[in-house]
């Protein structure tokens, strides 16, 4: 008789939708954690390419399901041919989809970035607003593109949670939650307000170099002394 298929085991330390969760951190222990990552990392940076608010909405909204490396191979040559909200609006998703190929959803995109472009001049005189509400309403603008833009461009103390930071906040037991929203409110609870802008970026950064998804790198970890994860992993042999 045919055997019967196995289901596959899943992934050891978890995957993107269902990431491994630790024991959640109490508000002490998630300040030492980031004051760890801090110490490595002082001033962190996003690492998309920008010159302005709206170079950086565009970016982060292309960024979607795409890494920021190869959102910046695409950049350079679509905000030397449109860099302001008037001149993409004008370039039209016709004119944005070459520059944007190379990247995932890159139709959808082209449309989305030359809507907002065009809603920015018809609604905001060409400016990018900093209110969420007004962000949110732009086409392709979601929370987490707003919380982006809030941080990087207007200085707010805000959350993005993208899947790097999802993923660490229930690995690690920072935040643990089922939604995105569930661990962006558990880091606004523990984070202390003075931390808060800062730790979007060096949450990013670690989920992406270190806390990776298929095999995190534990043994590099400068807070691994406060994460909650049972199952870290060893340096390499040799």
């Amino acid at each position: 008789m045919p055997k019967t298929p196995t289901a596959a085991k899943p992934p050891r330390h978890g995957s993107a939708r269902a990431p491994r969760r630790a024991r959640a951190m109490a508000a002490p222990q998630a300040e030492r954690f980031l004051h760890l990552l801090a110490a490595g990392n002082p001033a962190p940076e996003t690492e998309l390419l920008y010159s302005d608010p709206f170079t950086l909405l565009v970016a982060v909204v292309l960024s979607a399901q795409t890494t920021d490396a190869a959102v910046n191979k695409c950049t350079p040559s679509l905000f030397a041919a449109a860099p302001t909200p008037a001149a993409m609006a004008a370039l039209g998703a016709e004119g944005i989809a070459p520059h944007i190929r190379r990247i995932g959803l890159w139709q959808a995109k082209a449309r989305n970035v030359a809507a907002l472009a065009a809603q920015l001049v018809a609604e905001h005189g060409g400016a990018v607003p900093g209110e969420r509400a007004a962000l949110e309403a732009l086409p392709g603008v979601g929370r987490k593109t707003a919380n982006v833009v809030l941080n990087v461009a207007f200085g707010e103390a805000t959350m993005a949670v993208d899947t790097h930071i999802f993923r660490l906040g229930n690995r690690t037991g920072l935040a643990p939650g089922r939604t995105p929203r569930a661990v962006e409110d558990g880091i606004l609870r523990k984070c202390p307000p003075a931390l808060l802008r800062d730790a979007h970026h060096w949450l990013i950064l670690h989920g992406r170099y270190i806390c990776k998804a298929r095999a995190p790198e534990c043994w590099r970890c400068p807070a691994a002394a406060e994460c909650n994860y049972r199952d870290k992993v060893p340096a390499p042999a040799g």
